[in-house]
């Protein structure tokens, strides 16, 4: 039951996607078919037993839960429907993020993030509709994918130096935090090796980072 908690506490099942967005079972199908919504990020397959005076009682459910983020995705995709729109849509905020990134000084000469930006955003758009950035991102958006996977490349660059010298170190305690700052929690058997695990957890433990809450959103006006 501690994965069900986690679940129905963190994000939406989909009855309550669609009553957020007001929208039907068939029409958020047509979106995602269409390549405009992400789809589900956690399939729970749910077989029900009950023993009472009556007897024994037998059900079968399946439930699909949703980034809450994704409410308001389907807010932009609702206005507009023509794929390519909205394709350049997410890659504009992709690429905003970063843009704005670099200009508080963090930047990264890595292919993803410089001469192949584009087809990395490609990809980031395909693991998107997949619904894996529901998963392991707080909010599920562009914003928080673009800032996670720069995070998951700074600390990666950082920690393969032999030494740190204190911009490094500095940018080293932003890059963690900014990552723990967009990162969902993971379901509980999900933990031990999540990204969060291996690159908030155990890089503060290495190097005695201390945490530090980061608002991405602030740092994006």
């Amino acid at each position: 039951m501690v994965l069900y908690q986690y679940l129905n506490t963190t994000f939406y099942t989909m009855q309550e996607l669609l009553d957020v967005a007001n929208i039907s079972e068939q029409e958020l199908k047509a979106l995602q078919d269409s390549q405009l919504m992400p789809r589900a990020s956690y399939t729970l397959n749910v077989n029900l037993g009950c023993d009472s005076f009556f007897g024994q009682f037998k059900e079968n459910h399946i439930l699909t839960f949703y980034a809450k983020g994704y409410a308001s995705w389907l807010n932009v995709i609702l206005e507009e429907q023509d794929q390519t729109k909205i394709y350049a849509l997410f890659s504009a905020r992709y690429r905003k993020t970063l843009t704005r990134l670099g200009r508080l000084g963090y930047v990264s000469s890595h292919p993803k993030l410089t001469t192949s930006l584009s087809n990395h955003i490609a990809d980031e758009w395909q693991h998107f509709l997949d619904g894996t950035y529901g998963l392991c991102t707080q909010t599920g958006l562009p914003e928080d994918i673009a800032a996670k996977e720069f995070a998951i490349i700074k600390i990666n660059e950082l920690c393969q130096l032999k030494t740190l010298n204190q911009a490094e170190r500095e940018t080293l305690i932003f890059a963690v935090n900014l990552l723990d700052s967009v990162s969902a929690q993971f379901a509980p058997h999900e933990r031990a090796n999540s990204s969060r695990r291996r690159l908030v957890d155990e890089v503060r433990a290495k190097y005695r980072l201390a945490a530090e809450s980061i608002s991405l959103s602030a740092l994006l006006i």
